[in-house]
């Protein structure tokens, strides 16, 4: 139920922003991640307008000397919505691939199947970051569509422009600034720039190529399905796109696939060219009767 101010059932901009989300059934028990930002903090609103059981998450890294402020006004803005916030602080330092320790960190805390407030913005970043990567079709396809990414087609204007109508008194993290982290300088930086080249919103164009390899990337998925990734003898003989979107399948640990050199020299020992090789993480791939094995 929403709290005492009782707000959300009658707030126009709530149907018209409910319309374009994809939230589980009234009554569904949800987690939803709450950091206290605008996206997170619409997120959760609109959750409890949907009439979601919902348990609110903020994760403290601990990264910048206010971080508690952060988690108190999560639990205050919890407490506005009618519902609790439990605050889960983890051990984080400062240093190298900090933005994939955090996002680990946060996974780890709230489980993979908590709500999170990833936006079309988010996704037309993520796009361009997958691209300048060298990506194929599966990082440029970007954010998948799903359960957990409720209001991945609304913007971050929309977010914004809700907490500001539900008087929702949410925090600026002053990390969204730091150009030490690409997304970052995507955001500022390059889209801006973008737009201003090509006179309109290029987020809009992005999202809607996202889309379209989406689909060319779910049909190639379900041929590689067919290839045995264990089968050197079909592996090699296989399409070489649908051959290397097998072994990626088989290879990815954590939600990560080994890169495109590691998926090449498998290729090489399905081929009878080496024995074996390394792999992501330790791992080492050899071939014994025709099978390709994994070890550590």
């Amino acid at each position: 139920m929403p709290g005492d101010r009782g707000f959300l059932p009658v707030d126009p901009l709530v149907p018209e922003l409910l319309a374009r989300c994809d939230f589980p059934p009234a009554g569904t028990t949800v987690t939803c991640a709450l950091s206290g930002g605008p996206d997170s903090s619409a997120l959760t609103a609109l959750a409890v307008a949907a009439g979601l059981i919902v348990n609110a998450v903020h994760v403290d890294h601990g990264l910048r000397a206010h971080s508690s402020d952060d988690a108190d006004a999560a639990q205050s803005i919890a407490a506005d919505l009618g519902i609790s916030c439990r605050v889960v602080r983890v051990d984080l330092s400062d240093g190298p691939n900090l933005e994939a320790r955090a996002r680990a960190a946060r996974r780890a805390a709230i489980g993979a199947a908590a709500l999170t407030g990833h936006t079309a913005d988010d996704q037309a970043e993520t796009v361009l970051l997958a691209l300048f990567r060298g990506s194929g079709a599966t990082g440029l396809a970007g954010i998948r569509h799903g359960p957990t990414k409720p209001i991945i087609r609304l913007r971050r204007a929309d977010t914004h422009r809700l907490c500001k109508q539900l008087g929702l008194s949410i925090v600026d993290d002053e990390s969204n600034d730091d150009p030490r982290f690409r997304r970052n300088r995507i955001r500022h930086e390059l889209l801006p720039l973008a737009k201003e080249i090509f006179d309109r919103d290029v987020s809009v164009l992005i999202e809607r190529a996202a889309n379209l390899l989406r689909d060319d990337d779910e049909l190639l998925d379900e041929l590689a399905d067919a290839i045995d990734p264990t089968d050197a003898v079909a592996i090699a003989a296989a399409p070489l796109p649908l051959a290397r979107r097998a072994l990626r399948r088989w290879l990815t640990d954590d939600g990560y696939p080994p890169n495109a050199a590691a998926i090449e020299r498998v290729l090489g020992v399905a081929r009878g060219e080496a024995a074996a090789c390394d792999v992501a993480g330790g791992r080492r791939v050899h071939r014994s009767r025709q099978r390709l094995r994994l070890s550590l």
